[in-house]
């Protein structure tokens, strides 16, 4: 490295956020990175470690000691160079990533990993703002049409590099905008949808079409589709919420977290909700009930709907402030994680379950109790409530964003009578990313199921790959 006494001699800086009392009042991203200099001694910071364990931690494994190194050395544009061979997107991993890279990075045994997210995200707006990031169009067309079908990440990955290797793409979206759930899923607060909206127009200079408001299965046949294109492209999300089938769930006011989310980035986008499904936290007592980055969210979304009180159940034991890294290093760390949307005003709650919704026509509390886990003979976790630990939430909106199970199969699965696996994902292996169905192919999180961003665009990419050398019988792009 440039810089090998780097790690020493600078300390790890982090990004600063807009005040809360501030942020709170509209729903545009607030985050702010450190300046240029700050991230040159950022980049000075990664180790010559031998072994670059981040390289095992990062899905589509980033060279992450490569572009450190360059930003260290003012080599902004061969850092972004360096960054596109592996990650067609590394704005969506640098906002919205948990950067289970730096849970790996060597340097993390001393729990002062390199910042990598913020030096990934910082390369990518510099290449933005310098207008190094251009249109990569194929000098030669192949001839083959494909259809991908679902816009998230995946998809869009899937997308662009099957254009850039000279196919006709055409990206199926049953939304009216492109994007998935980094459209309607994650706050705009958290990711400025005008990071998706420049890499779309960058795609549509390098041939891939749009369509939008077109929900295969439904608008149109899925085996018409697999007809009439060479090859198809599977990459929907893991679309099926897990419920909470107790009582009083079906009151007014219980909802899905994904009944939320996707309305308020719809407003801010300057869409109608009408007035019969429009919901809002506004002037009520809401609960979350799930413990993840979905809760989190609509923890923040509440509070800048104007939300009375915010509290969030988890049904898992309150991990430890700071893991035990001789024993987790360098795998990602059962540890607690304070979002900035919890700083913003919300109660959170350990090892409680709901035992029942109550109100008349809409719901007005939550009966709960305390439960502890314990081991039995064969080391298997098991729950157990806690006598006498009852308590009541009062609540006029809850949310249920307990995650995801699986994709909907009625529909486009169901038409072309694709094989699912034990967890009711659709079964293909990474190795081909086929599907039973001839010419289908599938990835993301219909594949895997609920995952992240950056194992969206690894499979993607790579999905992306095996279609490109099923249809010529070799491929150069890259995996």
């Amino acid at each position: 490295m440039g810089k090998a006494t780097g790690f020493m001699e600078n300390d790890r800086v982090n990004l600063s956020y807009a005040p809360v009392s501030d942020r709170i009042t509209h729903y545009k991203e607030f985050s702010i990175l450190p300046d240029d200099d700050t991230l040159k001694k950022q980049g000075s910071r990664c180790m010559d470690c031998g072994i670059p364990f981040c390289h095992d931690g990062c899905p589509v494994s980033n060279m992450i000691p490569d572009w450190n190194d360059l930003v260290y050395s003012g080599k902004w544009k061969e850092a972004i160079t360096a960054l596109h061979s592996t990650n067609n997107f590394p704005e969506f991993t640098g906002y919205v990533c948990p950067a289970p890279c730096e849970a790996s990075c060597t340097l993390n045994l001393t729990g002062d990993a390199v910042s990598i997210k913020n030096i990934e995200r910082a390369i990518v707006e510099k290449a933005w703002q310098e207008g190094w990031i251009q249109p990569q169009i194929s000098p030669t067309k192949t001839g083959k049409r494909v259809a991908v079908i679902g816009s998230g990440p995946a998809g869009m990955a899937c997308a662009q590099q099957l254009a850039r290797a000279g196919h006709q793409v055409v990206l199926f979206e049953k939304a009216n905008r492109i994007g998935g759930l980094l459209r309607y899923g994650i706050p705009d607060f958290k990711m400025d949808k005008g990071i998706i909206d420049r890499r779309l127009a960058q795609m549509r200079t390098e041939g891939v079409e749009f369509r939008c408001n077109t929900h295969v299965g439904v608008d149109i046949s899925a085996t018409d589709l697999v007809d009439e294109f060479d090859a198809v492209a599977l990459t929907g999300g893991s679309e099926q919420p897990r419920d909470l089938p107790i009582t009083g769930r079906e009151l007014n006011g219980v909802h899905f977290a994904m009944d939320l989310l996707p309305q308020q980035n719809k407003r801010n986008a300057g869409d109608e909700i009408p007035a019969n499904v429009a919901l809002s936290a506004n002037n009520k007592h809401v609960v979350v009930i799930g413990g993840g980055d979905t809760g989190s969210d609509c923890v923040g979304t509440s509070i800048r709907q104007g939300a009375l009180s915010v509290t969030q159940l988890e049904l898992m034991p309150k991990p430890p402030e700071q893991e035990d890294k001789q024993l987790t290093w360098p795998n990602w760390p059962m540890k607690l994680r304070t979002s900035t949307s919890h700083e913003e005003g919300c109660q959170r709650d350990w090892s409680v379950t709901t035992k029942l919704f109550v109100g008349e026509d809409n719901v007005q509390e939550l009966h709960c109790v305390r439960v502890e886990w314990v081991q039995d003979d064969s080391g298997r976790w098991q729950m157990n409530e806690v006598e006498g630990s009852e308590f009541v939430l009062k609540a006029d909106l809850v949310l249920l964003a307990m995650g995801f199970v699986h994709p909907m199969y009625d529909g486009m699965l169901a038409q072309l009578k694709i094989d699912v696996d034990a967890r009711k994902n659709v079964q293909a292996n990474t190795d081909d990313y086929q599907t039973n169905v001839a010419k289908v192919f599938a990835a993301g999180d219909m594949r895997r199921g609920q995952s992240l961003v950056v194992w969206a665009i690894r499979e993607g990419r790579q999905c992306a790959r095996s279609i490109d050398e099923s249809l010529m019988g070799e491929t150069n792009l890259a995996r």
